[in-house]
């Protein structure tokens, strides 16, 4: 049973409604995560600005979804860890990639480094060091491609977050979090 109220775009306020119909148009559905966050249309619009940001970055979208998937272990959010199972896979990430990606474990060694600096951001709460930032530069990311990662880690933890307060009820397939540790 969800915590946090779970508005019907129907019958939502005319700002959630746009922003949710923004949704339905983009992914087909409107996930529950997202009918919770219309209970403040400033909420859920700040979160579809900042995805809609940085889903114009440089890193792709299959590299955002695997730090997704690290993040969500973390933070033990497994709403977040379901969803992005689902649009990991959507984005081109292998069934491989979405169960050792959990684990900052990626077949590309490029996409490693990001997922091992994601985890070392999120264990950290940013203070890395030196050998983490040498290291994901020596893969071959540059200091806005690392800031790229570290807006990707405050993303995916802001949701994981909400949903775990919220208890979002799942709406994506679940996934065995029992091979997520």
């Amino acid at each position: 049973m969800p915590r946090l109220t779970v508005v019907d775009p129907a019958t939502a306020e005319p700002q959630a409604r746009a922003l949710l119909g923004k949704v339905e148009r983009a992914l087909g559905v409107t996930p529950n995560m997202m009918k919770s966050m219309a209970t403040s249309p400033a909420v859920l619009d700040a979160y579809l600005s900042f995805s809609g940001a940085l889903a114009k970055g440089r890193l792709s979208a299959a590299v955002r979804e695997q730090i997704a998937l690290v993040t969500a272990v973390a933070n033990e959010c497994g709403y977040c860890l379901a969803a992005h199972t689902v649009l990991g896979a959507k984005a081109g990430v292998s069934d491989e990639d979405l169960v050792s990606g959990r684990h900052a474990r990626a077949a590309d060694p490029k996409v490693e480094a990001a997922l091992r600096f994601t985890l070392a951001v999120i264990t950290t709460k940013g203070f890395v060091s030196d050998d983490a930032l040498a290291d994901v530069r020596a893969a071959g990311y540059d200091d806005g491609e690392i800031g790229e990662i570290v807006a990707a880690v405050a993303l995916n933890t802001f949701t994981n977050y909400f949903n775990s307060v919220g208890e979002t009820t799942l709406d994506f397939p679940a996934v065995d979090t029992t091979i997520a540790h």
